[in-house]
């Protein structure tokens, strides 16, 4: 979602940033700062994400739309007040504890698919990104088939956001866990995208910019293949190669 302004006396566009409440069972659960728009799988992806929910649940928009509520049916898989995911940038101190959490509610993966070198390198040319060429302010994730064809996008002010809309998606298409796909994102990786990928079953995950330390470390444990810097022709592959051939 765009809203126009004035900018130097020219009209011009830019992201709109809105909180979002998520309640489960009428309860509040989160907020998290957001661009409006597929609130629904927002929500959904984030709760998976976190190891609250498990397989598609029901979400709608709060009875007053302008309250910028989600409601979600319950029952959650833990009480919210056990969750230990580290959404924010791990320290050194805490980085094994942020690994071990993962892997509770994300098992290894498995063989997934192998996509050819180019077409990995490819991938974030095929992200449509209609509402960022307007306003250059917005983040980006697809899901790609192992044909390189895409399937899903949603773009938010957030990274993580992004990412939450798409899985989101596919819980509510059913196609989680997303054990023969990829997904691309377009900026860094950071390492809550990996922590929600690995989640969401995906083997493959492929960013525009640099990994973290960290995110390498994840996706190494749980057998994710990590590729970056994917431009110009090019991706660095920093985590099971053997997916890329």
């Amino acid at each position: 979602m765009l809203k126009r302004i004035e900018r130097d006396g020219e009209p011009d566009q830019v992201v709109v940033e809105e909180p979002l409440e998520i309640r489960v069972d009428g309860e509040p659960v989160a907020v998290t700062m957001r661009t409006p728009g597929h609130d629904e799988e927002l929500a959904l992806g984030f709760l998976h994400g976190e190891g609250l929910i498990a397989g598609r649940r029901q979400a709608r928009l709060s009875a007053d739309l302008a309250a910028n509520v989600i409601e979600v049916e319950g029952p959650l898989e833990r009480s919210a007040a056990e969750r230990r995911f580290y959404t924010t940038s791990s320290c050194g101190v805490c980085g094994k504890g942020a690994l071990e959490e993962v892997a509770v509610h994300a098992p290894k993966l498995g063989p997934g698919p192998t996509l050819a070198r180019e077409l990995v390198a490819d991938l974030p040319e095929r992200l449509a990104q209609p509402a960022f060429e307007r306003s250059g302010g917005l983040h980006a994730t697809g899901l790609f088939t192992a044909a390189g064809e895409l399937v899903c996008v949603r773009e938010d002010v957030g990274r993580h956001n992004a990412m939450d809309k798409v899985i989101g998606w596919a819980l509510r298409e059913q196609r989680v866990p997303l054990a023969e796909m990829a997904l691309c994102v377009s900026g860094r990786l950071a390492f809550e995208l990996v922590q929600k990928a690995a989640v969401a079953g995906c083997p493959i995950l492929v960013g525009v910019g640099a990994p973290t330390s960290l995110s390498i470390e994840l996706a190494r444990d749980r057998g994710m293949t990590l590729c970056g810097f994917a431009r110009a022709g090019g991706v660095n592959v920093y985590s099971r190669p053997e997916r890329v051939s």
